[in-house]
């Protein structure tokens, strides 16, 4: 697959004069996969290679001068999966596997005038890990163990080791009980170490791990599954862009907790009406940008015949962006009509905002009044 595009960025609302930034990319992408499949085990072995070019003015500097040079930068992402899955036993899945990546990129700037380069990185990061994991059914599919472990190894950051282990129990067949731990572990990627005016070449892993309790019900003769989740994060050094000194950076954000909770409610009283509710609540220690404190959203649905349509609302209270909090209220609306051919055509209009709620995700750059569209999908 080949893609290019260009973006524009005009910058802040803030801005006295428009920034005038733009940027020109150019990005191929390319995979093979082979898979097995034999009675007792399963696998596959994939590889993957990803390669960018990419051409960026930044536009006006601190003192809204056109700057002199044009940032440059290749980068590439390679590597090769392989795993199988074996059954030694009833009930027993034992997965193993390697995966192996090579990653890097050239960044520099070239004057605009005389096109001298100015070398910013040249850099390749090689990683490879290896996993094992484990699931084991019970008490005729009453009780499901699994377990693992991953061991990361990185040129630049060493060795880590990821375990993660759970269970889910279902007493009866209406409820369940789901409970999962796993270790995170993410090395910082060139664009967020080296490259475009975000980076930050002393930025360190993200580290975090992750405990989510589970608890589900179903009520299958109203049509009816309510939902309850826990969850408790601790971590360390998560990255994130800030504004520094008027400029954007990539920072570790130290330690951090995040906990929280999720209700989801779910009414299906017949064929064409359905009914869909969600509350989450997230408590941070750390102010994570584009992270909301409360998160109310329904939906409902009316399907009869080849029309559909959806009526929804998103409530949002206490999000952060990188200066102020934002609360917003959002209703959209959908309908559609499947045309029946042998190969389905749906034709659809679409209205999102259609309050006109002024808010910002990111600070500086408000989200769009409200808008309608239509289009089509075809399927085959």
């Amino acid at each position: 697959m080949i893609t290019e595009t260009r973006a524009d960025n005009p910058g802040t609302v803030y801005r006295k004069l428009p920034l005038d930034m733009w940027a020109r990319q150019l990005r191929t992408t390319a995979s093979v996969l082979v898979k097995n499949h034999y009675d007792i085990s399963s696998g596959g072995i994939q590889a993957y290679y990803n390669w960018g070019k990419h051409k960026i003015d930044d536009g006006l500097d601190n003192n809204d001068l056109p700057r002199t040079f044009y940032f440059h930068s290749r980068d590439y992402n390679m590597g090769v999966t392989m795993y199988q899955t074996v059954k030694p036993w009833q009930g027993n899945d034992l997965s193993a596997g390697i995966d192996f990546k090579h990653w890097g990129g050239r960044a520099y700037n070239a004057d605009k005038t005389t096109g001298e380069e100015s070398p910013i990185v040249d850099k390749h990061v090689n990683e490879i890990a290896g996993y094992v994991m484990m699931q084991q059914v019970l008490f005729n599919e009453r009780l499901s163990l699994n377990a693992g472990v991953r061991l990361e190894h990185s040129s630049q950051f060493g060795n880590e080791w990821v375990p993660q282990a759970g269970f889910v129990f279902r007493p009866m067949s209406s409820n369940r009980v789901k409970f999962n731990y796993s270790k995170g572990f993410r090395s910082p990627n060139i664009r967020e170490l080296y490259m475009y005016p975000p980076h930050n070449p002393d930025l360190r892993p993200e580290r975090m791990n992750n405990f989510e309790v589970e608890l589900r019900q179903w009520f299958p003769e109203r049509g009816i599954n309510v939902g309850l989740a826990l969850y408790y994060i601790n971590g360390d050094n998560l990255i994130q862009t800030v504004r520094s000194e008027g400029h954007p950076l990539n920072i570790n954000t130290g330690k951090f907790i995040n906990k929280g909770f999720e209700v989801d409610f779910n009414y299906r009283p017949s064929q064409i009406w359905s009914f869909t509710a969600n509350y989450a609540y997230l408590h941070t220690d750390t102010r994570i940008v584009g992270a909301p404190q409360n998160k109310l959203f329904g939906e409902i649905s009316f399907t009869p015949g080849q029309w559909q349509f959806s009526l929804d609302a998103l409530g949002v209270w206490s999000l952060n962006n990188e200066e102020t909090k934002q609360s917003y209220g959002l209703v959209n609306a959908r309908a559609a009509y499947t045309l029946v051919m042998r190969t389905p055509l749906t034709l659809f209009v679409k209205g999102e905002n259609l309050t006109a709620a002024r808010y910002q995700i990111n600070y500086g750059f408000p989200m769009p009044k409200a808008t309608v569209m239509a289009g089509l999908e075809l399927r085959f």
